[in-house]
């Protein structure tokens, strides 16, 4: 067998490092953990923010907040105010009862299925979601950049939801969200759409909480995977 020659072996080893470069990178999902700041982040919700059927410590925020850490990031806080069977009114209330400061790096906002579930106006849900988009938008420090949306899930290919008619349902969640997807684009915020992951539960009962309605921990883990692009590209610019 013939000794690499100089020239080739440095070439080896360039690739080589590339590679493990490379390597690293992705499984960092891009993020250099000594060029960013430390992770403070509030999310603002109802029932599918505070991870209702099963513990919080299992809810898409947190883990969240547990993947951005697994990745080596420093997350100092992180804040969750919803409650089970909130709508927007009552978040507004919820916010103004918990009054968080402007200090925050990265906002989420997921709501409106319960003003779709009380049958309320849908001209309230177009007000109260464009004032509690601009509520995060300033707990975000005015800086639209560090703030996204999540669309609300269709609750009605549960068993629960088909008790109150399946198509209504799905026909009405689409309307609400079209409502924030639009006002979001308008702000320039990012609207992470994972309905298509929460239908996914008709056919897969794991995917549910033991309340055959809210989702499980593992389909939150879906959804964070689905999310967690738009948290890179927040994070990656405001290093």
């Amino acid at each position: 067998m013939k000794l690499l020659n100089h020239s080739a072996l440095l070439i080896l080893q360039i690739s080589l490092l590339f590679f493990l470069f490379s390597n690293c990178q992705s499984k960092n999902n891009g993020l250099n953990p000594s060029e960013i700041e430390p992770v403070s982040y509030l999310a603002l919700g109802d029932s599918y923010t505070i991870g209702t059927g099963i513990d919080v410590e299992e809810s898409w925020p947190m883990q969240l907040s547990d993947l951005l850490k697994d990745n080596n990031l420093t997350v100092r806080n992180t804040k969750i105010i919803a409650t089970n069977g909130w709508t927007t009114t009552d978040l507004k209330e919820g916010i103004q009862d918990e009054n968080p400061d402007s200090s925050y790096n990265m906002v989420s906002l997921l709501i409106g299925v319960n003003n779709q579930y009380q049958g309320l106006d849908i001209e309230l849900y177009k007000t109260e979601f464009r004032e509690l988009l601009e509520q995060s938008i300033a707990f975000a420090n005015g800086d639209t950049g560090k703030v996204f949306v999540v669309s609300i899930p269709n609750y009605g290919i549960t068993p629960f939801g088909k008790l109150r008619n399946t198509e209504k349902v799905t026909r009405e969640i689409a309307s609400y969200n079209e409502i924030a997807k639009n006002i979001s684009t308008e702000y320039g915020i990012p609207f992470v759409n994972i309905t298509p992951i929460s239908e996914m539960a008709e056919n897969d009962r794991d995917l549910l909480a033991s309340d055959n309605l809210h989702p499980s921990a593992e389909m939150y883990g879906m959804w964070v995977e689905k999310i967690m692009p738009t948290v890179t590209q927040i994070l990656q610019n405001h290093e």
